[in-house]
């Protein structure tokens, strides 16, 4: 059996960890801010962005231990080290968005049957705060979330969290000028609605990952047949592809050969197999068990 891989390409992980904790103390400064203006205020919609900003800070320690844990080198007893410590991370975070939907979604329907009057001056100052906090947390780190299911849940996080602070001034105003204060809780409704919307791919895209699911990129028969064109490969079975972390997507088969080849050979053939997988599929780990003559299924592609 021989295994071999592409070096993939590796983020700043020092830049990643001090823009993420920037962003954590601002969010731990606009919850308690939040949290007392909307007490005082009466404000559905303030404590609710105070609630959704409590979460964007524990999402953000979350994936600042994640990115921590990241950089650990592998060991005997840890092969792959702590690569999918960030999936992990992302996993929880998209999660959380949709616990703090649900309870939103809960919350806002209770107002609607008993709405309240609400100090609309305090609301609509602390949300231009939640709004300056959260944009200047989303510009620095958004270009890790591009790249990055862990930084892209954090994102997610808080670009939600300042449209639905952009929500609440809207709403802060409405009271102010015009004393509709049913507005608290439809905007309440329309942030959770909103949070569902962005948080359920992200929670499938990273569920796909912790189940070792195929890359929805990569079409198994289609690999198998790229494989299968390389000279003296007689049939490629029992093939396992999935997804480790963001930077790594791993191939193992079986691959049955019309000759019993020197060892020599089958490391060209490798090599051959490395490039193809690679530049078509952007698979950077291969994994190939040589056959020949060998007494088993090769009609069986996928096999448990």
């Amino acid at each position: 059996m021989s295994h071999s891989h592409h070096q993939g390409h590796h983020h700043h992980h020092d830049l990643k960890g001090r823009n993420l904790g920037i962003s954590i103390f601002l969010n731990i400064v606009i919850t308690i801010a939040q949290v007392i203006g909307g007490l005082i205020s009466g404000s559905l919609a303030l404590l609710s962005d105070a609630l959704h900003n409590f979460s964007d800070v524990l999402s953000l320690i979350v994936s600042y231990i994640a990115n921590a844990l990241s950089k650990k080198k592998a060991s005997t007893n840890k092969t792959f080290g702590y690569k999918r410590a960030e999936i992990i991370a992302a996993f929880v975070n998209a999660a959380t968005l949709m616990v703090v939907a649900i309870f939103l979604i809960i919350e806002a329907v209770k107002r609607f049957y008993k709405p309240e009057e609400i100090g609309s001056d305090l609301v609509i100052w602390l949300s231009i705060i939640a709004i300056i906090g959260n944009g200047f947390s989303v510009l620095l780190i958004k270009k890790d979330a591009d790249v990055n299911m862990n930084m892209k849940s954090a994102y997610l996080h808080l670009l939600t969290d300042m449209l639905a602070s952009v929500a609440v001034l809207i709403g802060g105003v409405l009271m102010k000028f015009y004393s509709i204060f049913w507005i608290d809780p439809l905007l309440t409704l329309l942030i959770a609605l909103y949070l569902i919307y962005m948080g359920f791919d992200l929670l499938k895209e990273s569920t796909n990952v912790l189940m070792l699911f195929t890359p929805k990129t990569i079409a198994v028969q289609e690999i198998v047949a790229t494989i299968s064109e390389i000279k003296l490969i007689k049939n490629v079975h029992h093939v396992h592809i999935w997804q480790l972390n963001e930077e790594e997507i791993h191939l193992e088969a079986h691959v049955d050969f019309k000759e019993d080849i020197k060892l020599s050979e089958f490391d060209e053939i490798l090599e051959q197999i490395e490039e193809r997988v690679y530049h078509q599929y952007g698979v950077n780990h291969v994994n190939i068990q040589p056959e020949y003559g060998k007494c088993d299924n090769k009609k069986i592609i996928v096999q448990d």
